[in-house]
């Protein structure tokens, strides 16, 4: 039986761009499916069709239950949407914005007021409730844009990109206040260009580029397909090169990578913050001082480089102007009621 959100075959072109090339995806309900890939890879494109925004030129979907492209309307009602551009109305305050909200989705009076009240609570705004939007920060306009998402409570989300370019505290209590809302029950698709993201949030992880699906998995099997942890050591001294990687051999599960201007020597490893701990004795007891050491884990990059061969590039034909995007998620909000 297919999950909360399903989808089989998603094509979807913009002139020359084939943006999606045969997606599928299937996210049991109550869990995370993280969308992991670059700007331009589908993830952007996926949402929107999933929410009605766009329609695919082929393939199936289905949200809620409910056959996105026979029953756009319902699916519209059972689903919240935070996008990459805080979508709040600047002009109004706080509490007007989720009240506001609250009515298009023809709420009495009484209960969105209350409901208001309660989100502004939950995502720490209840000092700036009374504040015009435009008067807040980039974090807690994206807190906001998240709360009005959540008003009707639906049981399936869509966040896409939720974090770009918040600070590590902003990007913290979104983290915590996603970890809330499915522990809660919701079914969440999440895009996002971080690894770190999706490892803190996703049960299963999905790897989008060029519009096709290229793998899918848990974190940790992601990881382990890219060489999952490796030890990196800085020495102080060039001629300590040699010896420090005969010691790094001794504890790798792969190839040795020694960068000579750097004196970085890199290898692939299992065994965690123990086998480094090994890994400093024995460079100690061989008298090799070292300037810098570290267990590292892989990086969006690191993902891409292995699965595709090339890193993960900016490209920008499937967002086009942020206003544009911006302006759409508004008028989600705005057709989600009618």
């Amino acid at each position: 039986m297919p999950g909360a959100i399903y989808a089989e075959g998603l094509v979807k072109t913009f002139g020359d761009v084939r943006a999606l090339d045969g997606v599928d995806l299937d996210v049991p309900e109550g869990t995370v499916l993280g969308l992991l890939g670059p700007n331009g890879a589908g993830k952007t494109t996926a949402v929107r069709c999933l929410t009605t925004l766009l329609r695919p030129d082929s393939g199936k979907a289905v949200v809620a239950g409910l056959d996105v492209l026979k029953q756009p309307n319902e699916v519209r009602r059972s689903i919240g949407l935070s996008g990459q551009f805080a979508a709040v109305d600047e002009y109004l305050t706080g509490r007007e914005n989720l009240q506001m909200v609250g009515q298009l989705y023809q709420m009495r009076a009484k209960a969105a007021k209350a409901r208001a009240v309660e989100l502004l609570e939950q995502f720490d705004l209840a000092d700036a409730a009374d504040r015009t939007a435009k008067t807040y920060s980039g974090g807690m306009r994206r807190r906001l844009d998240l709360a009005a998402a959540l008003v009707v409570s639906p049981p399936v989300m869509f966040m896409d990109e939720p974090t770009t370019g918040l600070d590590p505290r902003n990007r913290q209590l979104l983290w915590d206040v996603i970890k809330r809302l499915v522990s809660g029950g919701t079914t969440l698709l999440l895009t996002t260009q971080y690894l770190e993201e999706a490892d803190h949030l996703a049960h299963d992880i999905v790897v989008v580029d060029h519009g096709h699906v290229i793998a899918r998995g848990t974190s940790d099997e992601l990881k382990a397909r890219t060489g999952g942890e490796r030890v990196e050591v800085v020495v102080h001294e060039r001629e300590h090169i040699t010896t420090a990687g005969e010691v790094l051999a001794g504890f790798g599960k792969g190839e040795l990578t020694v960068e000579e201007h750097t004196r970085k020597l890199t290898v692939p490893v299992t065994g965690g913050a123990k086998l480094l701990a090994e890994v400093i004795r024995e460079l100690d007891v061989r008298g090799i001082e070292i300037d810098d050491i570290g267990l590292r884990r892989p990086t969006l990059d690191d993902v891409f480089l292995s699965l595709t061969g090339h890193v993960a590039e900016v490209k920008e034909e499937e967002n086009g102007a942020s206003e544009k995007a911006a302006a759409k998620d508004r008028r989600h909000k705005k057709e989600a009621a009618k």
